[in-house]
């Protein structure tokens, strides 16, 4: 077993690796110059319009339910405890400058997230159920002009998502919450398993309208509970502030390693912080992953574009605010470099909870909790629509949903009462495997997204001209 287990963990190394990082960065990078850096030009109107009251409306287009739904729900599943624990294991693992690494990746990610979100809506169809199936295995099989193709490679991105579905999205997310639940509260795993297991089939057998009804409100609430426990984190430290912010952009771009002082026993360089953040990051925010689309196709919209640049937003929110703010109150703090009585590196949770319970005491220990039960919980949430789409296209119906979903949410209580080791990395390969295809797909048809955006910059002058006048 152990063999297995360091083959499988060699296998996680290589496919998330720099090859891996290079084809999502890069893929990122050249859809943004070839659309004329319009997500970036467009990043104000697409925040405003999902704050707008119209995104919560389902009267304008097609789509099962609003904008602002569709987003959330597709919120619910990246913002989870890649924001918390990613962002703190990313810090350690890279030195402080990876939180740079992570904005970069999440400025290209804009644009890859924007065109996978755009094409799932413009190709997707209605099931026999009369709900909306979208997705990059929908975009695959109906614009690749070699059917064949499009269909292997279609089918390849939908198995990937079924597995990733129960691995990175159900498995690894009750684990977290058990186990935080567990330190924090003791409160035995099994109990906590059993309580998320009744909570999710609760919300699941519903479907996408239960599900996007729940994140609607879940979503925004536990963001902003977040934001300003770590905005107040930030603000009774704030004389380290700028020492920190220092820090941060030193270790990023520095070619010699960095150690010592502020840092205690963590070694810094550009290339690890570079490594780790891009990696964190995109985990984080899964840009160029795929995911997001399948959620972003059950939208109501009149335009494709329109609901991409609504859907691009989840990675500004994602990683450029909620990232932002655990990794500043964790530069700022001065916990970064410590050790446990084991004389480890405290990492992950621990340090999150560290930064936090050093600014507000043991209520910052409790909110970072709380924090990563209702954000890995809502994850739960989100990967079940995405593993059921993606199992729907595999089965060619809609009628094996119900077992789909029933089956997922026994899998919550497997996932918190387990040890789970080696189910982290084998999720981890099959996320990696998801985003190959799908960035195959982005490339291939890059130019169509291209036309696409400028053709709708015209409607989008239009309108501004009207709003004005």
């Amino acid at each position: 077993m152990e063999q297995f287990n360091a083959i499988i963990t060699a296998v996680d190394d290589f496919v998330w690796g720099p090859v891996m990082l290079v084809l999502l960065v890069g893929t990122g990078i050249f859809l943004t110059i070839r659309t004329g850096f319009l997500p970036w030009r467009n990043l104000p109107y697409a925040l405003k319009s999902t704050l707008s009251k119209e995104a919560r409306k389902s009267t304008k287009g097609e789509g099962d339910v609003s904008p602002f739904s569709a987003l959330t729900t597709a919120l619910a599943a990246t913002i989870g405890t890649g924001n918390i624990v990613g962002v703190a294991t990313a810090m350690v693992s890279g030195g402080p400058g990876a939180l740079v690494w992570m904005w970069i990746s999440a400025a290209f990610g804009l644009s890859s997230k924007f065109s996978e979100c755009m094409l799932a809506i413009k190709y997707r169809e209605r099931n026999e159920n009369g709900e909306m199936s979208g997705g990059p295995m929908y975009t695959m099989k109906k614009a690749f002009k070699n059917k064949g193709f499009g269909k292997v490679m279609g089918w390849l991105f939908a198995f990937f998502a079924v597995a990733a579905s129960f691995g990175i999205g159900n498995l690894t997310q009750a684990n977290s919450i058990s186990s935080s639940v567990e330190e924090t509260w003791m409160v035995p795993t099994w109990i906590t398993g059993v309580i998320l297991t009744v909570f999710a089939l609760f919300i699941i057998v519903g479907g996408i309208k239960s599900i996007s009804k729940v994140s609607s409100v879940v979503v925004p609430f536990m963001a902003i509970f977040y934001v300003i426990g770590g905005v107040l984190v930030i603000i009774l430290n704030y004389q380290n502030v700028p020492s920190g912010v220092s820090l941060i952009f030193r270790s990023a771009f520095s070619i010699r390693s960095l150690t010592g002082g502020v840092l205690g026993t963590i070694t810094a360089s550009m290339v690890s912080g570079m490594r780790y953040g891009i990696a964190r990051g995109i985990f984080s925010n899964e840009a160029g992953m795929g995911s997001a689309a399948i959620t972003a196709a059950a939208a109501t919209t009149d335009n494709p574009v329109r609901q991409g640049y609504i859907n691009m937003t989840g990675t500004f929110w994602d990683t450029i605010v909620v990232c932002t703010i655990t990794g500043l109150a964790i530069a700022s703090s001065g916990v970064l470099g410590n050790v446990d009585e084991a004389g480890e590196l405290v990492t992950g949770a621990a340090l999150t909870i560290s930064a936090f319970r050093a600014a507000l005491g043991e209520a910052g220990g409790w909110l970072v909790t709380v924090c990563i039960v209702l954000f890995a919980f809502s994850t739960i949430l989100g990967w079940e629509y995405h593993g059921e789409k993606a199992f729907e296209y595999i089965m060619k119906t809609h009628r094996y949903n119900m077992v789909y979903r029933v089956i997922f949410s026994m899998v919550v209580y497997v996932g918190a009462t387990s040890a789970l080791n080696l189910v982290w990395n084998l999720s981890d390969i099959a996320n990696a495997l998801m985003a190959v295809p799908n960035l195959i797909c982005l490339l291939i048809l890059s130019g169509e997204i291209a036309k696409d955006m400028k053709e709708f910059q015209s409607v989008l002058k239009k309108e501004q001209k009207e709003a004005k006048e």
